[in-house]
């Protein structure tokens, strides 16, 4: 199945004439050798032989940070697949969209060394053409992000029109309507941080410009991975988007528990909050059996203005 990818060229698309007319695209970070026979098919293998490497060359960064860094340097040169779709900013507004087309090769001493080639369509498209929530997934910051959830407008907007359809392919999703709505929660709890609660204790982590968003664990991506402003606590977010909602309470544990063996520095303790948009009977029996994890409310306000 077809993945879609957001690939920035370089810190503010720096790199972008030279990625467009080389027809690829690449990463760095400071990993300077021949990856072709070093990308297992599962990241946190790869995780576990580069960062240290990344650390050793650059001693002042966290392991959150190299753990995001190597997770990105995976992704660009292995978990993208030939065939997937790749939208890159181009500096100017633009995002020029090309189809992945070949395998991982390495190019020593150049720009963005870590590299995939790239057949690059004759589209582009137009910042102020993306919906909202493509807009805020799409401009988020970070080396690459999937943004696979909006695979119907992508198609749209190069070309490829499809008949709209609100279908839930996942045997947990419980309403189908309110997992389409759900899934925009991310994005504006993201953009709206620091207005919330949460933003007056924790900050979403940030290291060099890498967001612990979509953190890939070895049991699947946490949504939100924040950390306490005295730097004691890790928070791990769970977005309940459609779940059972007893079933989320074990997939956050799994997170916890991988933040606490994988990423948490020594004496940081690691906290969870669901965030969902109600309780039941199920979800408040599990969570009275789990101190750590808190559970948080969302409210939608939507409402019409005459002119």
């Amino acid at each position: 199945m077809k993945s879609y990818y957001r690939v920035m060229l370089g810190r503010k698309s720096i790199y972008a004439p030279e990625s467009l007319a080389g027809k690829f695209i690449g990463a760095g970070f400071d990993i300077n050798q021949d990856l072709t026979s070093k990308l297992p098919d599962e990241w946190r293998m790869f995780n576990q032989e580069f960062i240290p490497i990344y650390l050793a060359n650059h001693p002042d960064k966290s392991k959150i940070g190299a753990g995001l860094a190597c997770g990105a340097l995976w992704t660009v040169a292995k978990g993208i697949q030939k065939g997937d779709i790749v939208l890159c900013p181009d500096g100017s507004g633009q995002y020029r969209v090309g189809e992945v087309s070949g395998d991982y090769y390495y190019q020593p001493g150049e720009i963005l060394p870590h590299r995939r080639p790239v057949q690059w369509l004759s589209v582009s498209i137009d910042r102020a053409a993306l919906s909202e929530a493509l807009k805020n997934s799409a401009g988020s910051i970070g080396t690459v992000s999937n943004i696979s959830r909006y695979a119907e407008e992508i198609e749209k907007l190069i070309g490829d029109v499809s008949a709209p359809k609100l279908i839930s392919t996942d045997a947990t999703v419980e309403d189908a309507s309110a997992f389409a709505l759900e899934a925009h929660l991310e994005e504006f709890l993201v953009k709206n941080w620091a207005q919330t609660d949460l933003g007056k204790e924790y900050d979403i982590y940030e290291e060099d410009g890498e967001p612990a968003q979509q953190y890939q664990t070895d049991t699947g991506p946490l949504d939100i991975l924040a950390i306490s402003k005295d730097k004691t606590r890790l928070l791990v977010v769970e977005l309940k988007k459609g779940r059972a909602s007893d079933a989320v309470v074990g997939q956050t544990l799994r997170y916890m528990s991988f933040v606490q063996e994988v990423l948490a520095e020594k004496d940081q303790v690691v906290k969870g909050i669901i965030i969902a948009l109600e309780d039941d009977q199920r979800i408040r029996r599990a969570l009275s059996m789990v101190p750590s994890i808190d559970f948080y409310r969302y409210q939608i306000s939507f409402k019409l203005v005459k002119n």
